[in-house]
């Protein structure tokens, strides 16, 4: 046991001039409270209604010991919603909008109704796409426009090549 480790040996984990592992607490931190629920402080102090059990905001609770895991949060009942969303997060692309702009190419009347949606439904939700919606309902407006224009002219065309000149 005096004799110091080969070179090829790892060192005997029962020598006692080992350092300490950085894994395990320091041998003056917290000590654990057996028989005490978990996150409840030492003393069997309640803390108050609505007030957290923490010192200090990013502090672990009293008791909580090295590799523990802190309480999950409570599961909600079925056909209930869970927690709301944080304020800045939005809610993603608006469908309707990414369909108005495909159906712009597609069919433009359906873009143009998909468009007119879209841009009410983001109105009254958080979501993105109000520049989709919009040249969703402009290239609808213009496709349609020149499918109208062509209609007419083509019609025009085949009235004007059917008369022959003369009126009767």
């Amino acid at each position: 046991m005096g004799q110091p480790p080969e070179p090829d040996q790892p060192p005997s984990p029962y020598e006692p001039d080992q350092p300490p592992s950085p894994y395990e607490p320091p041998p003056g931190g917290p000590q654990p409270h057996y028989g005490q629920p978990y996150g409840q402080p030492p003393g069997g102090q309640q803390p108050h209604y609505g007030q957290p059990s923490y010192e200090h905001p990013g502090q672990p609770p009293h008791g909580q010991q090295w590799g523990q895991q802190p309480p999950y949060a409570p599961q909600v009942p079925y056909g209930q919603y869970g927690p709301p969303s944080p304020p800045g997060g939005g809610g993603g692309t608006n469908v309707l909008a990414i369909l108005s702009l495909v159906f712009a190419f597609v069919f433009a009347p359906a873009g143009i109704a998909l468009g007119h949606l879209a841009k009410r439904q983001l109105r009254t939700s958080r979501e993105e796409g109000e520049q989709l919606a919009t040249w969703g309902l402009i290239l609808s407006y213009v496709f349609t426009g020149v499918f109208l224009v062509a209609c007419c002219g083509w019609l025009a065309l085949v009235l004007w090549a059917g008369s022959d000149g003369t009126r009767t």
